[in-house]
């Protein structure tokens, strides 16, 4: 399988930026007893395939990203390179997700590691759909 790279400049991957945007709508989610709960009517980020948010504080231990894959199923992942701790960003068009940084370690959408310096795979967390809720378990 060829991994693909993120198109990022050395500025960019030094520095660690991540393309995944916070939701514009931060009403859009809730985090309480070890669950995340968002209504996918107020993240139009997730409508798409590849799509992706990055949520982040509210109490929550730790940071999350969502992702909206090409087969409609929605995976979340511990935004936490295992390498150097920086945030991950999906790869347009591809099943994975990238470290932000120079390292450019890449991750399958279960969270095994396909390349890159990261020296573990990453935490992936269970996703389910009722309706236009998505729960996340991080527990």
């Amino acid at each position: 399988m060829e991994v693909k790279s993120l198109n990022r400049n050395i500025i960019q991957r030094l520095f660690g930026t991540s393309e995944t945007k916070l939701p514009k709508d931060k009403s859009c989610w809730s985090y309480k007893d070890g669950k995340v709960i968002i209504d996918l009517t107020k993240v139009p980020e997730l409508s798409k395939h590849y799509g992706a948010i990055r949520l982040e504080g509210k109490d929550m231990p730790n940071r999350l990203l969502v992702i909206r894959g090409n087969d409609e199923f929605f995976y979340a992942f511990k935004n936490h390179c295992t390498h150097r701790q920086r945030r991950l960003d999906p790869v347009p068009g591809t099943d994975t997700v990238q470290c932000c940084s120079v390292g450019k370690s890449t991750f399958d959408f279960g969270g095994l590691k396909l390349s890159g310096a990261a020296q573990a795979d990453i935490k992936t967390y269970a996703v389910t759909k009722k309706d236009n809720i998505l729960t996340v378990l991080v527990n």
